[in-house]
Parts: C-alpha cells; sequence; structure tokens
C-alpha cells in the first residue's frame, strides 16, 4: 500500500470555538441548509463521536448518490477531527481510503486556522492524481468558506 500526504491551511475571521462547533460538530445540520446545491443530508450513525458513521447523501446530478466518513477522533478540547473516507468520492480501484485530519488554531488576529492533511491509502504504489488531490482541497475550501459566510453574516450563530 502507498500513502500520498498533503496539507492545506485555509485562514479565516471567524474565531476558534465558533467555527468549530458550526464546522465540525454540528456540520450534520448545518451543512445541508448552507449547500442545499451539494449536499441533500447527512446521517450520522453513532453518537458522534470515534467510530460513529457519517453519510453524506449528495443532491441530485452529483456524480455519486453518497460518500461515507468513519469518525476516528474528536477532540473538542483541543478542536481537532479525524476521519476516514471509507465510500464514494475518490475510493475506488486505486485509492481504498482517505484519512483527514482536521486541527484549528487560534490566529494572531482573532480568527482561525484549520490546517488540514490528508492522507491518500492506495493499492500498491499507486499514484494519486492532481485532480483527486484538487478535488478534495476544492471542497474543503469551500465547505470552510461558506460555513465562514454564515457566521459573520449571522453574528450570534454558535456564539
Amino acid at each position: 500500500m502507498g500513502i500520498t500526504t498533503f496539507t492545506e491551511e485555509i485562514s479565516g475571521p471567524i474565531s476558534l470555538a465558533r467555527i468549530f462547533k458550526a464546522g465540525v460538530l454540528d456540520a450534520h445540520n448545518l451543512l445541508p441548509k448552507l449547500l442545499p446545491d451539494k449536499i441533500k443530508s447527512i446521517e450520522v450513525q453513532g453518537d458522534g463521536g470515534p467510530g460513529s458513521i457519517e453519510q453524506i447523501n449528495l443532491a441530485e446530478g452529483s456524480p455519486f448518490k453518497c460518500i461515507k466518513h468513519r469518525i476516528e477522533e474528536l477532540d473538542k478540547e483541543n478542536f481537532m477531527c479525524k476521519h476516514t473516507l471509507i465510500e464514494g468520492g475518490v475510493i475506488g480501484d486505486k485509492i481504498i481510503k482517505v484519512v483527514e485530519t482536521f486541527k484549528f488554531e487560534a490566529s494572531p488576529n482573532g480568527g482561525s486556522i484549520c490546517k488540514i492533511t490528508s492522507e491518500f491509502h492506495t493499492v500498491d504504489d499507486c499514484e494519486v492524481k492532481e485532480e483527486e488531490i484538487k478535488i478534495s482541497k476544492d471542497m474543503a475550501i469551500r465547505v470552510s468558506k461558506v460555513v465562514e459566510a454564515y457566521l459573520l453574516e449571522n453574528p450570534n450563530a454558535y456564539a
């Protein structure tokens, strides 16, 4: 098995606690409302903590019906979440799973920085195509910016 790793940092003006609460802890409720053209619903099997499965049911016209994540770690005190993409999306003949770690840190200006590490686990030493990495990066950035915009427009939400 091969592993291809990439990292991404997304900075924003929203405080650490608010962005983590909205974008991670309540994502199953918030994201379908903010991205109805992409996400129909998110079903959580389990208590939302480690071992839980999140099934993201995608909107009509998406290339996949759904994608599934297994939550590996959830550290509310240290603003960290780690999950594994186990079904749908880029999972297929070459990519077995994608492990993503989201670590949120306070930025000096009162906002936050989300550091994302993605590990693509492949069959043998198959190469991960730039387009597969780009899909993952683009989705993370889009979701982050949509949640950020919502929180800026609604200053009392998730306060």
